[in-house]
Parts: C-alpha cells; sequence; structure tokens
C-alpha cells in the first residue's frame, strides 16, 4: 500500500501493469466479422473434398487455412482481446491473400482450385472472398478502438440496429455460399470407364477439371438409341446437371418430367455440367457444350447410343446454348478435336437469342447478363443464336418465346430452316420426331 497525495493506492498487478485494457465485449461489429470470417471459412472447406480427388495439396492447402481461421473465429468468440482479433484478422488475410493468387491473379497453375466450390453457382468463391473482405475490416477495427467496459444500453442497442442487416447477409450468404460448394461431396462421381456400369461418366477434362454427364439410357433399346443431350439454364451463372439439390433449383422439375417421356419413348438423355460465369468466362459453357456433342459422338458404341442422331434441348441460357449447338461454330477444337459437333435437332424453352440490344431489361436480367458475359460487344454477340441464325442449322423448337426469339425464328426460317413455335409441352414430341 502507497500513499500518494494522502490517498492510499493499491499497487498494480504484474497483469494489470502492462495490459490496462479491459477484454472486448461481444458487440455487434465483433460478432458479425467473426461470422463473415467462419462464412468464408467453411465455403472452401466444403469444397476440399472434391478438390481432394483432383489434387491433394491444394485440398490440404486450403483445407489446413480453412481450419486455422475456424479456431481463430471461435478464439475471438470465447476469449475477445485485441489479441485474439488480430489473430482472426491476420487468418481472413491470408484466405483473401489465397483467393487474390488463385482466382484474379492465376498463379496456381495446375487448375483452378476454386472450380470444385463453383460448380453451382458461378460466383461461389467471390462470395467467400467478400466475407473474408468485411472479416478483415471488421475484425481490424474491433482490434483498434477503445474498449467501454460499460457502455450505454443506448450505444449497444444502435450498434446492433445498424449492423442487424449486415448480419443477416452475412449468415445468408455464408450459408448458401457453403451448401452451393458443398454439392459436390455427395452424388456419383464421375468415372472415365465407359463400360455401362457406371451412369456417371467424365466427358471432358477442360484445363484440369473434370466435368460430369449423366446418362439415362431408354427403357428399352434393342438397337443404338437417339440421345438429347440437356443443358441446364440458370443464365449461364447457376445450375448443374442433378434433377435434385440446390443446382436443380430452377427448372429440376421441368427436366425431369421431359427426361422421363423421352426415355419412354427410346430416347437417350444426357445431362451435362458445364464450367459456369463469371468463375469461367465465355466460351467456356458453349466449347464443354460442344465437347459433350463430340464426346458422345466418339463414344457412341461404348454407350449404346447412335452418332447420327444427336439432339440438344435447355431451358432458358440451356436453350441457348442448345441453339448455339446448332448454329455457332467450334469454340476451341479440346479433346475429341476431330469429331464432329454438330446436332441434329435443337428445342429451346424461353431461350433468350441475343445479348447485344438491352432495350427494355429490367436491371435485374441486365446484370445477370453483365455477370455471366461481361460488357464487352465482341462476346455479347458471339454468345447470342442470332448472330449466326442462317442456313445449315438443324430443325429447331422455339418453345415458349424468349427474348428476339421471333427474329431468330423468322431469320431462320428465312434461310429454309425447319421451325416449329409452340409450347414446352411439345418439347418431348419434337424430339422424338426430329431424331427418328
Amino acid at each position: 500500500m502507497k500513499v500518494v497525495d494522502g490517498q492510499r493506492t493499491r499497487p498494480l498487478s504484474a497483469t494489470s501493469r502492462y495490459d490496462a485494457t479491459p477484454p472486448l465485449r461481444r458487440g455487434a461489429l465483433l460478432v458479425t466479422a467473426s461470422l463473415a470470417a467462419l462464412g468464408g471459412a467453411i465455403i472452401p472447406a466444403a469444397a476440399v473434398p472434391a478438390l481432394w480427388r483432383l489434387w491433394q495439396l491444394y485440398a490440404m492447402l486450403f483445407g489446413a487455412l480453412a481450419a486455422v481461421e475456424i479456431v481463430a473465429v471461435i478464439a475471438v468468440l470465447g476469449w475477445p482481446t485485441r489479441k485474439t482479433a488480430r489473430f482472426a484478422a491476420l487468418t481472413a488475410a491470408a484466405s483473401l491473400a489465397l483467393w487474390v493468387v488463385s482466382r484474379p491473379l492465376g498463379l496456381l497453375t495446375r487448375f483452378d482450385p476454386w472450380q470444385p466450390a463453383d460448380t453451382v453457382a458461378g460466383f461461389t468463391d467471390y462470395v467467400a472472398a467478400a466475407l473474408q473482405v468485411i472479416a478483415l475490416f471488421g475484425l481490424l477495427a474491433v482490434a483498434r478502438r477503445r474498449a467501454h467496459p460499460r457502455p450505454s444500453t443506448l450505444r449497444r442497442v444502435s450498434a446492433w440496429i445498424v449492423l442487424f442487416p449486415v448480419l443477416l447477409l452475412v449468415l445468408a450468404t455464408g450459408t448458401a455460399g457453403a451448401v452451393a460448394a458443398g454439392d459436390g461431396v455427395t452424388g456419383t462421381n464421375a468415372s472415365t470407364l465407359l463400360d455401362g456400369a457406371s451412369s456417371t461418366v467424365e466427358y471432358c477434362r477442360p484445363s484440369g477439371i473434370p466435368l460430369a454427364m449423366d446418362v439415362y439410357q431408354p427403357r428399352t433399346s434393342a438397337t443404338p438409341a437417339p440421345v438429347v443431350l440437356s443443358l441446364h439454364g440458370g443464365g449461364l451463372v447457376l445450375g448443374n446437371r442433378r434433377p435434385t439439390g440446390p443446382g436443380a433449383l430452377l427448372d429440376g422439375p421441368k427436366f425431369t418430367a421431359v427426361r422421363d417421356a423421352l426415355t419412354a419413348s427410346g430416347v437417350a438423355v444426357a445431362s451435362i455440367d458445364y464450367r459456369l460465369a463469371p468463375a469461367a468466362p465465355w466460351p467456356a459453357p458453349l466449347a464443354d457444350a460442344q465437347c459433350a456433342v463430340r464426346f458422345l459422338t466418339a463414344n457412341a458404341t461404348a454407350l449404346h447410343l447412335d452418332p447420327a442422331r444427336i439432339g440438344a434441348w435447355g431451358i432458358g441460357t440451356g436453350g441457348t446454348l442448345a441453339e448455339l449447338l446448332g448454329t455457332a461454330p467450334a469454340f476451341g477444337t479440346g479433346q475429341y478435336g476431330g469429331v464432329p459437333g454438330k446436332v441434329r435437332a435443337v428445342a429451346a424453352v424461353s431461350a433468350p437469342a441475343d445479348f447485344t440490344d438491352f432495350t427494355g431489361l429490367d436491371p435485374v436480367t441486365r446484370a445477370s447478363i453483365l455477370l455471366a458475359l461481361g460488357r464487352a460487344p465482341a462476346t455479347l454477340r458471339a454468345a447470342s443464336p442470332l448472330t449466326y441464325a442462317g442456313p445449315g442449322a438443324p430443325p429447331t423448337l422455339i418453345a415458349d418465346g424468349g427474348r428476339k426469339a421471333d427474329d431468330y425464328a423468322n431469320r431462320l426460317r428465312t434461310a429454309g430452316v425447319a421451325v416449329t413455335t409452340g409450347g414446352s409441352a411439345e418439347v418431348t414430341g419434337f424430339l422424338v420426331t426430329a431424331l427418328r
């Protein structure tokens, strides 16, 4: 006990001499930043099993960094101090740096390690990066600000009110990103063996990324069957080949109905995954679809299919890809380069035929086009079936309209192509007749 100016004071403890700052409170900013870091870590962690099947080194790198960040989040929430906040901010910065190195800079050259996370939504890795940015700046702000041992009730309530929408956004995007990234964990793995034992096969491997195809054989097929290539919709940024799960939310039931009707009519169906934008820029989706047609042609005997009777159909931008298969030139040879890649019939449902004219588009549609294709006029023209409408196109069904679909149909008719217009209920009958 010491006497200073007539006042008795207690000596400082060893701890308080060096750290007079009280522990941080679990306020709105700390909780929001911590949950953002948690979501940013869980998204790549959910894709680690799929990444492991491609290359274990990348899987261990992503898995280890995600595990360290999860531990850091637990530490900062359990023991909220400036030290733990700085540690969590450091892990968020490291995860963000890994994303920058692997995606914008493309320095991990073996293949893009984020592709397994982008099989349902092509921007899943961007969601993870955005969460890491929120976590980094939030945790740095928490670590730098002065702690308030007893902040007023008004201060605490105001902070929660201001940050509550951000917290909800963080929770929603983190959960959706983790579900999308983990979709590849379940289901049958694609096989490279075409022995009839597996209905899921790997049809192409662009840039080291294996792409899967589900082959549904007709119920009765004594002879090689015609086959329809099914292309899912989703604006080129969402969806996958599966009839159920998060990738089938847009057109899964419609695909199932057409698939069952075709197989009952003696026509096989091949449903594929293709690389999604913005993770894989145009023309990756079309190059993958063309590679799928060449795969079906080259492996028709092993798959018990007729290579001379291949059709294509899709909903939305899946229909746009189907139209491009019938009219557009080959975008890169890739695998099976010497094999023909044309289709005999096309059915497009609600498929936009032109992306060059934004007149009258609502902001959401405009934003989705820019996200998928960018702003370059050459790319927008290259992705528009209207650009290639002319002689040589196969018989085409244009169902339920679509942007500039009437213009596309008129140009095909002027070029002497057989065009049918109608509704989605006519898809099965049209394809069965066209592939006889």
